[in-house]
């Protein structure tokens, strides 16, 4: 004997009714089968709905069950012959007029009490149940309707009634002694010794389907549902969650009772008396193979699913007058309990001087008026403080039975959490070592629900989730670079790195899963336009662990975001120099902000493109050195116009080919004016502990004056060829001297200057050629002979690279 129960999303409709029809033809073919069926989907909850539209006397109630009654009807219709459809429709008729009856008796002494909401609700079962098995017989199955209320008895406690199993047992063994064919019984209902009809609470129809299964000492008991069995986490909020192939009973337990939906305690407690194996199975993937629940400890997994509750708040009761004291826990559980609040989670202090109760938001209220009660006098005379109830939070729990059999599941717990930044508020670990618990804020739920995840079950490869904004040259270029190398990352480095978020001046998408890199997005009008606040608002509602702004634009507005970025615990890479140049106590605040919520903010890039500069100065001052003097050529633009001058040619010729190259800004005027030469001077003086503000750097401009206010690029260049015979003669004088001209930025005792000097042949800088930068550390480890950085300090490939190592190195510090 099999028993096989089908829930409300697999009985919806006609189409899902005929995937059902096919299952139970199938397992029909080797096997004896018993049927349990819910309501059709949605039922329960209308009659519910109805029933308090009439409670508060408005009369819309009869246009929804004229509605539902017209939904059963259009099913009797859909599936079952035209012979047989009028017995089934009077059937459903009468059974519509006892509801109405019933209906517009609550309406007019606005009053439903559980017994009379137990009878309403057993309609939805009694209905679907009636046409499901009438519809069988008619495909040729033969099949018997069974009203559970004949089979399972339970006592009178309606809304949550319990079985009275000795007698059930007998009945149901009976029942199915006496009857041939095919049983289709009503889940959810059954009845007392006086007949008065009882439902068997939440997850009802998964219950009685363990009834039956037990009773008959089933080969096995089959729960048909809209998914492929428990999974590892809710799929909601941790996209990489996957089927658990098998589960011990009591882990399924643990997990059921911290918030996983597919199956509940009570329905695993006949069938493991009986250890019956449960199959958790989807109606709409039939060949998945789900999940086997039965007395089985697998002892490969450490941990089997990570479960969760929202909308917890914590009851703290502490004070001095609790240590030592005997009784004290006593009451405050019993007090609970008078006022019928359920505990989730309880942790106490070593000392007693505090006990922790996380319990749902919904009683928190009830619960504190009801522990202040029981210790009035204490609170009054100071033995105890006030009851503090803290809101917005959560419980997650990691579950498996191995854990009890290895060390260090905590402490990877803990790890996980504490890397992503997520604070802890309490923790409880059972004596059976099945589960490890904590209260954690609401807000980082999602966070550290995947944060777990990846922890325990993707630890092979280390996720990083991105957000680009900019996708230009620079961002494209680096999009590339990581599909690139992402099957080495993972090979070598053990790191996923998934782009969820794109974003451009115009436009913005986003993608749960990760876009496809190997056929680039193109941002278009089909997308939403940008706006940074919503762009920020859906990273944080995304809310991955180890999630990256990468930050490809030169836009002010979005270095201006970046302290709410690094307050919402997203680390940032980012090229874009706005926000590392604007004033110092900005600088000071987003330095300071990174290392308090623990994330990290990198940007190698703001100097030399991908060059060094930035990490090992800040190496070299994290060892105790001290900075001398810089010396830096910083412009890959600056120096590819003054070493290619060298050749003959006029000055303004090489600008437009620096520009054609792509070099300079598209406006060349950002380039010449020494300003984002500045701007990189400040912030090297800044990581070399000196107190800059970008006002005191003494900066030379290469732009004449009359082109300064040209409207147009095309204007700049033609008025520009007016001065080529300026440059010209400073590239002679410096050739007269033997030296050659470069423009560079020097910092030293405090003081930043920025301009064009003539240098001689013997220094390093005049043997720079093309875009290559240079960068002179004088130090007092490296004092007669200055360190010297150099490479190529411009162009989107180079650029690229450098904010790509940026995102890796954050990928391994997220592994320390």
């Amino acid at each position: 004997m099999k028993i096989i129960k089908f829930g409300g999303s697999s009985v919806a409709n006609s189409s899902t009714i005929q995937k059902v029809f096919d299952i139970i033809r199938d397992k029909l073919k080797s096997h004896e089968v018993a049927v349990v069926f819910s309501a059709f989907g949605g039922v329960t909850e209308n009659l519910f709905s109805i029933a308090e539209l009439a409670k508060k006397g408005d009369q819309t109630y009869r246009v929804l069950l004229q509605t539902l009654e017209e939904r059963h009807m259009n099913l009797v219709r859909e599936l079952i012959p035209v012979h047989q459809q009028s017995m089934v429709m009077t059937y459903v008729k009468v059974r519509f007029n006892e509801l109405e009856d019933l209906f517009h008796g609550i309406f007019l002494i606005k009053e439903s009490s559980p017994r009379t909401m137990d009878y309403v609700v057993s309609f939805g079962e009694r209905l679907s149940t009636f046409i499901l098995a009438e519809a069988l017989q008619g495909q040729g199955i033969k099949s018997q309707f069974v009203d559970a209320r004949e089979i399972i008895r339970t006592n009178g406690r309606f809304g949550q009634a319990k079985v009275d199993f000795e007698v059930t047992n007998a009945l149901i063994q009976k029942f199915f002694k006496e009857h041939d064919g095919m049983k289709v019984v009503t889940g959810f209902v059954a009845s007392t010794e006086k007949g008065e009809t009882t439902t068997l609470g939440r997850s009802g129809s998964d219950y009685t389907s363990a009834i039956l299964a037990a009773a008959l000492q089933a080969e096995d008991l089959e729960i048909w549902t809209d998914v492929s069995g428990v999974l590892t986490a809710d799929p909601k909020l941790v996209y990489t969650a996957f089927t658990i192939p098998q589960l011990s009973y009591n882990e399924a337990m643990e997990l059921s009772h911290f918030g996983a939906k597919v199956i509940f305690p009570a329905t695993m407690q006949p069938a493991m008396r009986r250890n019956i194996p449960i199959f958790i199975k989807n109606t709409f993937d039939p060949n998945n193979p789900g999940t086997l629940i039965n007395g089985d400890e697998n002892k490969q997994s450490l941990i089997k699913g990570i479960s969760s509750i929202s909308n917890i708040s914590m009851v703290t009761v502490e004070g001095a007058g609790l240590m030592e004291t005997i009784g004290a826990s006593s009451r405050v559980f019993k007090a609970l309990a008078e006022a019928k609040v359920n505990i989730l989670l309880i942790s106490q202090a070593s000392s007693e001087h505090s006990i922790c109760l996380a319990i749902k938001s919904d009683e928190s209220i009830g619960a504190k008026e009801a522990i202040e009660a029981e210790f009035h006098y204490e609170i009054k005379s100071g033995e105890m403080n006030e009851v503090k109830v803290q809101h917005d939070l959560a419980t997650i729990a990691v579950v498996g039975e191995n854990m009890k059999h290895n060390p260090g599941a905590s402490g990877r717990m803990f790890r996980a959490l504490g890397r992503n930044n997520i604070n802890v508020a309490a923790i409880a670990q059972g004596s059976s070592e099945l589960n490890i618990s904590a209260v954690i804020s609401h807000q980082d739920l999602q966070k550290a629900l995947n944060a777990l995840h990846e922890a325990f079950f993707l630890s092979e490869n280390k996720v990083l989730h991105v957000f680009l904004i900019g996708t230009g040259l620079i961002g494209k270029t680096l999009l590339g670079m990581i599909h690139r190398r992402q099957e080495k990352l993972h090979k070598a480095s053990e790191l996923d790195i998934q782009v969820h978020g794109l974003a451009n001046s115009r436009f913005m998408a986003f993608h749960e899963d990760g876009f496809d890199l190997a056929n680039p997005y193109e941002l278009s009008e089909t997308d939403a336009k940008m706006d940074l606040e919503k762009f920020v608002k859906q990273m944080e509602e995304m809310n991955f662990s180890n999630s990256v702004l990468v930050d490809c634009t030169a836009s002010q507005s979005v270095a201006d975001a970046y302290e709410r970025i690094l307050q919402a615990k997203v680390a940032i890479v980012t090229p874009n120099k706005k926000a590392n140049s604007s004033s110092l106590e900005i600088y000071k605040k987003l330095k300071g902000l990174a290392k308090k919520r623990g994330v990290k903010f990198l940007y190698e890039t703001n100097v030399a493109a991908g060059l060094p500069v930035i990490s090992t100065l800040q190496d070299l001052m994290l060892s105790g050195d001290n900075v001398i003097r810089i010396e830096a050529v910083l412009s890959g633009s600056m120096n590819y116009i003054f070493s290619e001058l060298e050749s003959g040619a006029p000055f303004s010729e090489v600008v437009k080919q620096a520009k054609l190259k792509g070099y300079t800004e598209p406006d060349p005027r950002d380039d010449l004016s020494g300003m984002d030469v500045a701007r990189k001077i400040l912030i090297l003086g800044r990581e070399a502990e000196q107190e800059l503000e970008f006002d005191a750097i003494e900066v030379q401009s290469m732009v004449p004056a009359d082109c300064q206010d040209a409207k147009s690029v095309d204007e700049f260049f033609e008025k520009l060829k007016g001065h080529d015979k300026e440059f010209a003669e400073l590239l002679a004088k410096a050739k007269e001297k033997g030296e050659r001209l470069r423009f560079m930025a020097t910092l030293e005792n405090g003081k930043a200057k920025v301009g064009l000097n003539s240098l001689p042949e013997s220094h390093p800088f005049s043997s720079l050629k093309g875009s290559d930068n240079m960068i002179l550390l004088t130090t007092e480890r490296y004092h007669d002979f200055p360190m010297i950085i150099r490479g190529p300090g411009a162009g989107a490939d180079v650029t690229a690279a450098g904010v790509f190592a940026d995102v890796i190195r954050i990928g391994n510090y997220t592994r320390e």
